[in-house]
């Protein structure tokens, strides 16, 4: 698999959108891309969850091009529900 470059990453291989509920309904944010999984990871509430970890290496892997950004999707997903937050996930 080919490696992608910084400026590349932050946009590529979009995926069925999910929306976060970090904090009750004032603050959610929608997740379309690899980068903004890592933007959701960086204000994640809690930092020391088992889950949460191997998100941030799952999708520090992504961005480095070994795995997809799908991968990365799937452990934002499960990184949430070990920290209790609401995932809304769209389907296409």
């Amino acid at each position: 698999m080919q490696t992608a470059g910084i400026g590349a990453w932050h946009g590529s291989e979009y995926f069925a959108p999910l929306m976060l509920v970090m904090s009750g309904q004032e603050k959610r944010m929608m997740v379309h891309s690899l980068g903004e999984i890592a933007d959701a990871l960086i204000v994640w509430p809690a930092d020391d969850g088992a889950e949460y970890i191997a998100a941030v290496k799952t999708c520090l892997d992504a961005i480095q091009g070994n795995i997809s950004a799908m991968a990365a999707r799937t452990a934002l997903i499960r990184a949430a529900k070990e920290a209790g937050i609401p995932v809304i996930a769209a389907v296409h």
